[in-house]
Order: structure tokens, then C-alpha cells, then sequence
């Protein structure tokens, strides 16, 4: 095959001359682009400074910062590709069919998504919170976009879904700063209440964990077919609350055997609940 250097020449020539036309379109293009880009890190940077000043909550700052700095990366893309003279309202159109696919096929993400950003609005527990929900019980130790991560006791990490997390109960232990741990000891009908309900007082108020504020309280809850049940409700502030709720049990243990008060085969803890 012959090559024509005549045409060759013309080629050349045409694709110089469109390279002449269009370069002022690209070479703007590209400014627009390397100066936007500059533009969009900084006003990012101030933006993260500012709500740090104000103390919000970082969650929030984090995703908000991250939500405006994809969002006007898009809005950069959309101006770059005009600038070049690309057509935008049928890109546009491909972006919403695939927004639209993308959606159906990520519901339980997006429910999650909006889990996520209630918890982060309206804030049912921050980090460090220890927590009860979705039949976990735990520390938390990051809220993401999408879960939320928690700390168990025995150092394990469960990743729970926002999506359910803020549609469900939540029992947040490290709200009020203080918790009341609530036991039932039964004893035996021959017992003397009076010195009984003595020696559980004294326990309670001789450990310099229990609080004063509210004070601990004894009293006699029930009387069943075999037990007198007495209820014993000391209050801790929550770093103290497991050391309380364990001393509180072998303290009355010991105090009981030494003065001869025998326990009935009936002990529950009920720290859950409010009764």
C-alpha cells in the first residue's frame, strides 16, 4: 500500500489546525482544573478549621467536610468537561440513571447511611458511651457513616449497622454520668430484718465507691412462700459501677456468714432494670 505524502501533509495540516482552535479551550480547561482542585482543598481546610472552633461533635465535622469536598469535586468535572465543550446535559442525564441504578441496588446501604446520619444529628450516644442495642453491650469506640463500632468487655469489636441501630432500642448506660446497680438477697423468715437491713446499710456506706448522692437504699421488696426478699440498690458513677456491683455481692456474702444470716438459694441481679 502506497502512502500519499500529499495527504499525509493535509492530515497534518488539519490537525494543526484544530489543535490552534482548540487550545485555548483546553488550556483553559486544564487551568480551571489544576486552580479548582487548589481552590477545593482549601476551602475544605478552612471549613474543617472553622467547625472545630465551634466544638462540633467530629463525626459530624469529618463527614460534612468529606460530603462538601465531593460535592464540589463534582461541580468542578461538570464545568471542566463544558469548558472542553462537551455536551453536559446528556452526561448529566447518564449520572442520574446511574445514581437511580446505584440506589435500587444499595438500599440497605443507604438505610444505613440515613441511620448513620441520625445518630450523628441527634446524637443518642458519643464515643466512649458504653451502650446496650441490637443484643450487644459494649463500648463506643467509632461511629462511621454506615456502622458504628463497639468494644465488648472481653475486647472484641462488633460492627453494628446504623440502619437498625437507630431504628432500635438503645440503652445508653453513660448518659446520666451515674448508674444504680440493683440486687435481691432472700433470706430465711427466722432472720432479724432489722439487723439484716444494718449490715447491708453499713456495706454499702463503708465502701467509698458507693455514692452519698443519691444514697443507697435497703428495704424489703417482697415477702415469698420460702424468703424475705431484700432489696439492695447502690448508686456509682459509671467507671466505678462494675467494682461496686461485684464488691457489693461478696461484701454481704462475707458480713452474712459471719453473722450467722443464712441466704436463701435466691439471688438475682436486676442493675437493668428501673423497678
Amino acid at each position: 500500500m502506497e502512502v500519499n505524502p500529499n495527504e499525509i501533509t493535509n492530515y497534518a495540516t488539519k490537525f494543526i489546525n484544530i489543535l490552534i482552535d482548540y487550545s485555548p479551550k483546553l488550556i483553559s480547561a486544564i487551568l480551571i482544573l489544576f486552580f479548582g482542585l487548589y481552590a477545593i482543598r482549601l476551602v475544605n481546610r478552612v471549613i474543617r478549621k472553622i467547625m472545630l472552633k465551634r466544638n462540633l461533635d467530629p463525626t459530624l465535622t469529618k463527614f460534612l467536610a468529606d460530603f462538601l469536598l465531593w460535592a464540589l469535586r463534582v461541580l468542578l468535572f461538570v464545568t471542566f468537561i463544558s469548558k472542553l465543550g462537551i455536551e453536559t446535559s446528556s452526561f448529566v442525564a447518564i449520572l442520574g440513571a446511574m445514581g437511580l441504578a446505584v440506589g435500587l441496588s444499595l438500599q440497605g446501604s443507604l438505610s444505613n447511611f440515613a441511620g448513620g446520619m441520625l445518630i450523628i444529628l441527634f446524637k443518642p450516644f458519643k464515643l466512649g458511651d458504653t451502650i446496650e442495642a441490637q443484643g450487644v453491650t459494649g463500648t463506643v469506640s467509632e461511629i462511621q457513616i454506615f456502622v458504628t463500632k463497639i468494644l465488648t468487655a472481653n475486647n472484641q469489636t462488633v460492627f453494628v449497622p446504623n440502619g437498625a441501630l437507630s431504628n432500635g432500642n438503645i440503652m445508653n448506660y453513660s448518659m446520666q454520668g451515674q448508674r444504680r446497680a440493683d440486687f435481691s438477697f432472700a433470706v430465711s423468715y427466722d432472720t432479724d430484718l432489722k439487723k439484716a437491713k444494718e449490715i447491708l446499710l453499713k456495706i454499702l456506706n463503708d465502701n467509698p465507691k458507693v455514692l452519698k448522692n443519691p444514697a443507697p437504699a435497703v428495704f424489703v421488696q417482697s415477702l415469698t412462700d420460702s424468703a424475705v426478699i431484700f432489696a439492695v440498690r447502690p448508686w456509682a458513677n459509671n467507671t466505678d459501677f462494675g467494682e461496686v456491683s461485684s464488691e457489693t455481692l461478696e461484701n454481704c456474702k462475707i458480713a452474712f456468714d459471719k453473722e450467722g444470716i443464712r441466704i436463701q438459694p435466691y439471688l438475682q441481679e436486676l442493675s437493668k432494670k428501673n423497678s
